[in-house]
């Protein structure tokens, strides 16, 4: 009985007007986006340019596509160049099948491109972009579920994936939603190098080897739980041998990578540092400049509050005279007019 499951969605695309709207191609491009975010902050607080990153992704998520589509093909070849497929298909990426191993190796090929146009070392790089790309592979998962692909085995868990579709072999169902536990587990993995890098201080690669050693872990027993069709060797799925393999290279890398080259790098990006201590001075400078403006203003507002006061001082004396002499005027008629009268009383007598 069915008490709780997840839907899968009734289509994977939305047309506008003639333009499709994937779903596929919309969890890649979100991922691309965070990696990129995500990636621009560590590489600046490693002494990195702001941009570089993006620049630099420029060559490898090309590079990167394309090497997860060769892997998909090659592995998963008679999808295409069996009886009664179409070659053509090979390049529809936007039906899904991209395979990681082939991403990371192609991209890496193109990020060692952009980098060597910089002058980066490239493991300085790959360990800013490492927890990104983790965070991108979470996010492509869901591409997943809109195409209603690569699920577990048949489960009637609360949380299982219900299945609806029934072609390419599909039987309609509930499984394990194995691209949920891959998706948690990237999450999972970008957290830990995030935390391994502060407390560590990995550097030199090695933060990057930390996420593709972690990834394997997670992605041995989540393959493991797949029904898709897949070659088997020794009675391993092909990817399954893939992780083991890549997981041994990565944990031999931070081991003889820790001895040869301890700590973290000084410089990430050459011309970096002195540009930033260049616009710490510059601001510096025009901070005391705006002080010095400040003070010869606050000058020039005291001697006009000192000339203001000399005028009202002038103002005030001429103020005094005025009313002295308005005194003086009528004594003066007083006086004019005593002596008159004196001269009519002279008269009257003489």
């Amino acid at each position: 009985m069915e008490l709780a499951y997840i839907p899968s969605p009734s289509r994977g695309v939305v047309y506008l007007g003639p333009i499709p709207l994937r779903g596929y191609a919309f969890c890649i491009i979100i991922g691309v986006f965070v990696a990129v975010w995500l990636g621009n902050r560590r590489w600046i607080a490693r002494g990195g340019r702001a941009g570089t990153v993006a620049d630099i992704a420029v060559w490898a998520v090309p590079f990167g596509l394309v090497g997860g589509r060769l892997y998909h093909v090659i592995t998963d070849y008679e999808l295409y160049f069996s009886e009664g497929r179409d070659w053509v298909d090979a390049f529809k990426i936007w039906e899904g099948g991209l395979g990681i191993w082939g991403a990371i190796a192609l991209g890496a090929v193109g990020a060692w491109i952009g980098c060597r146009r910089r002058g980066i070392p490239l493991p300085a790089y790959a360990d800013a972009i490492a927890p990104g790309i983790a965070l991108a592979q979470a996010c492509g998962r869901w591409g997943n579920w809109f195409n209603q692909e690569l699920y577990g085995k048949p489960t009637d868990v609360p949380w299982a994936l219900k299945i609806t579709s029934d072609t390419d072999g599909r039987v309609p169902g509930t499984y394990h939603p194995t691209f949920l536990y891959e998706s948690l587990w990237c999450i999972g993995v970008a957290l830990l190098v995030i935390w391994a890098d502060r407390r560590f201080k990995l550097g030199h690669g090695r933060a990057f080897a930390l996420y593709v050693a972690s990834y394997c872990v997670g992605r041995f027993w989540i393959e493991w739980m797949r029904v898709d069709d897949a070659h088997h060797i020794l009675g391993l799925r092909l990817n399954d041998w893939t992780a083991i393999l890549v997981f041994l290279l990565a944990v031999v890398y931070i081991v003889v990578s820790a001895k040869a080259r301890p700590g973290r790098e000084e410089i990430v990006e050459p011309g970096a540092a002195e540009e930033s201590a260049d616009g710490a001075d510059g601001t510096a400078k025009d901070a005391e400049g705006k002080e010095t403006e400040d003070k010869d203003s606050d000058g020039k507002d005291s001697d006009g509050k000192d000339s203001d006061g000399k005028d009202s001082g002038d103002k005030d004396s001429g103020d005094k005279d005025s009313v002295d002499l308005k005194k003086s005027e009528p004594a003066e008629d007083s006086v004019s007019e005593a002596d008159s009268e004196k001269e009519k009383a002279g008269g009257k007598k003489g």
